[in-house]
């Protein structure tokens, strides 16, 4: 294993630690826990956006934190997710007083230890309440879909919607729009390693890829031969358009992300045959981000994320941000 570390189980501190010393002006750490909330909170007048995960995913999810998009975000072990008491302190960092959304991705230990959190902690007159992120569709059945980079889109336009001064219902409102409306598909064509063990997460073959992975270094729903960027992109994009039922004259935003091995010129490589397929549907691009924003180490691969807009969600998506991941003026 070739990592640049210190030492395995430091690596999560000492990344927080990192981020804090170099965006001082949007991210501080709650003292004593593996977390960032914005610089500025509690922040007067807005709603509180609470996230996290496993780390491993860098830039989510605190890179996503500070104006315009989450107030916190919590920093599990590497594909751990965060502890109960870790995600209480956050609500608490967070706390405006004018309640708290968290956004949680659909994983079982998420979705346990954010509930738990929820149920155990005291805010200043504010409620918690909470959606869940389920836009993967390897999955067949929608109650056990997993949460994926689509929840960027989550983080982004329900962040705009609280820095507008929404209440908590509107935020929440806005953030099962987006949920309802987003869809996402990964592939793999390397696995990754955990600092921790030392070793890949799976096997792959010279000529093997794995489609359908999730984000937790997990193999797919299926292995296939290494198929060209324009097949990539037709099975992922398809796959999330069909599931969507995106129609013909429809607007969506794309999303087109590397897992953290994958090369900028073959993220656009692959963004040009998703273009090109959804031109061929005669559905309409309003929005494109290509990057990295929900990755799984160092895994090559790619996933693509569809978002049906409407006038609301083009507008939260263009409205101004600033965190360490994404800054929009």
């Amino acid at each position: 294993m070739k990592k640049l570390i210190n030492k395995p189980g430091d690596e999560v501190g000492e990344m927080i630690e990192g981020m804090v010393l170099a965006y001082p002006n949007i991210v501080r750490r709650i003292p004593g826990w593996n977390t960032l909330v914005r610089a500025d909170a509690p922040t007067p007048g807005k709603v509180s956006l609470v996230t996290g995960g496993g780390s491993g995913h860098e830039p989510a999810h605190g890179g996503f934190v500070g104006r315009g998009m989450v107030t916190a975000a919590c920093a599990g072990e590497v594909f751990t997710s965060p502890s109960v008491g870790q995600i209480s302190a956050a609500i608490k960092g967070a706390d405006s007083g004018l309640g708290t959304l968290l956004i949680i991705k659909n994983y079982s230990g998420d979705l346990m230890n954010f509930g738990a959190a929820s149920e155990m902690t005291d805010t200043e007159g504010g409620k918690i309440d909470s959606v869940v992120v389920n836009d993967d569709v390897a999955i067949s059945d929608p109650e056990r879909r997993r949460g994926i980079a689509g929840t960027v889109f989550v983080h982004k336009c329900a962040g705009a919607k609280a820095e507008m001064n929404a209440s908590l219902p509107e935020v929440k409102a806005v953030a099962l729009k987006v949920i309802r409306n987003v869809r996402s598909m990964g592939c793999a064509l390397t696995p990754c390693i955990v600092p921790s063990v030392g070793k890949p997460t799976f096997e792959l073959g010279p000529d093997e890829m794995e489609f359908g992975i999730g984000i937790h270094g997990e193999r797919g729903t299926r292995r296939d031969h290494v198929r060209s960027a324009d097949e990539v992109a037709a099975v992922l994009t398809n796959a999330c358009a069909d599931d969507l039922g995106l129609k013909a004259g429809e607007e969506a935003a794309v999303m087109v992300q590397g897992y953290g091995a994958t090369p900028s010129m073959e993220r656009f490589i692959l963004y040009r045959a998703v273009n090109k397929v959804l031109q061929e549907r005669g559905i309409r691009i309003d929005v494109s981000w290509v990057g990295e924003f929900m990755t799984s180490l160092e895994m090559a691969g790619a996933s693509v994320s569809l978002l049906r807009l409407d006038s609301e969600l083009k507008s939260l998506l263009a409205a101004p941000c600033e965190t360490i991941a994404m800054k929009q003026c």
